[in-house]
């Protein structure tokens, strides 16, 4: 082994420990009272190589010196756990430095651990053990998550087919149907239910790549008027079925805005869908849109209000929550599924905010500013 040169990681699996040291005979040390363990070990000589290697040698545990000449221990610390794909490598600093100061100074660079100089090889070792640990415990729980996101899109995968041909042979009943028929009533009932379907999968596909980073928006120039009205229209026929009132108040003229139309029209529709969800029968759902300016930037309101039971102050936050269940005045309870998540992702994705607040006298109004 090079003792100036990190190296890649072996395909045996075997622990990675990577120390940092502009000292080689502190490097060597360190080295030496972990020879024991078969752990594979790598030597570094300054921040900035083991920044430039890191993703090549991938260690499972970082032994850094604090005082290293041109870039510290805390400087690079704080380099790597700002990296979302380093971060999770846990960093024990080695320090002559044993002030309340330096050991704060650490835990803010995101230090998970520190050991005092001289190194006691007993302490190292039980140190690198529990490092080690907390790092094999985090590689688990990213394999049962990868695991779940790949069931789930092996999931939607299969369901896309069915769903599709489930929806045709609605679609050909409703045509085949008189208007004033029971079957038409049931069928566009069924319509409503199987686009909830196909949009939830969309929107668990969705929520995973904006998660991994990956989505990219596709914002087109837009009228916020005329796409809200668009979204609304096409929920008067659920909204009729269910006996509400579905009311939309637009201010006057157009306010052209840069919009990702297919992410958004499914914001609107959620909101929608989730104060049909709560509303009571003969009970008016209000749509309501208000045009504003950010200096030379147009801007606007979009509330959906309802008259159910409303969400505790305490709950308003939690809604936006993946899969939460939240408490509901006079009924079991709340379950937001996806559909808030997904707008509070997409809205922020926009750079704008969306929360909850109470109507009056009775409900609830979810709003979006952007």
């Amino acid at each position: 082994m090079n003792p100036q040169t990190p190296h890649p990681a072996p395909s045996n699996h075997q622990p990675h420990i990577c120390i940092v040291d502009d000292n080689e005979m502190a490097r060597e040390v360190i080295a030496d009272l972990l020879s024991t363990e078969g752990y594979d070990v790598s030597l570094a000589t300054s921040g900035p190589e083991i920044i430039e290697n890191i993703g090549r040698i991938q260690p499972d545990v970082i032994l850094m010196d604090v005082m290293m000449p041109g870039m510290s221990g805390y400087d690079v610390c704080h380099v790597l756990k700002q990296d979302e794909q380093w971060q999770h490598i846990p960093i024990i600093l080695v320090t002559a430095l044993n002030g309340r100061e330096d050991m704060l100074q650490g835990l803010q660079a995101g230090a998970d651990e520190f050991l005092s100089k001289p190194v006691n090889g007993s302490e190292l070792r039980a140190r690198v053990r529990t490092m080690l640990r907390i790092k094999n415990q985090y590689d688990a729980l990213q394999s049962l998550l990868q695991l779940r996101e790949d069931l789930s899109h092996m999931l939607i995968h299969d369901m896309r087919t069915p769903l599709t041909v489930a929806m045709l042979y609605n679609d050909f009943v409703l045509r085949r149907t008189e208007e004033d028929s029971k079957i038409k009533e049931y069928a566009t009932t069924v319509r409503s239910s199987l686009r909830s379907l196909d949009g939830f999968m969309d929107e668990v596909l969705t929520v995973a790549k904006m998660e991994q980073g990956s989505l990219k928006l596709e914002p087109i120039e837009v009228d916020i008027n005329g796409l809200v009205t668009q979204v609304v229209e096409a929920n008067r026929e659920a909204a009729r079925i269910r006996q509400f009132d579905l009311h939309l108040d637009l201010p006057e003229g157009e306010l052209k805005v840069c919009l990702d139309v297919s992410l958004f029209k499914r914001v609107i529709d959620n909101l929608l869908s989730n104060a049909f969800k709560f509303a009571p029968e003969d009970s008016t759902v209000t749509v309501r849109l208000r045009y504003g300016q950010n200096g030379h930037r147009p801007t606007f309101r979009l509330e959906v209000l309802d008259e159910g039971p409303g969400i505790d102050p305490e709950d308003q936050e939690r809604i936006f929550n993946k899969y939460e269940i939240v408490a509901v005045k006079k009924k079991n309870g709340r379950q937001t599924g996806l559909g808030l998540a997904f707008c509070k992702m997409v809205v922020e994705a926009h750079g704008g905010r969306i929360f909850a607040s109470a109507n009056t006298p009775q409900g609830a109004i979810l709003t979006v500013e952007l």
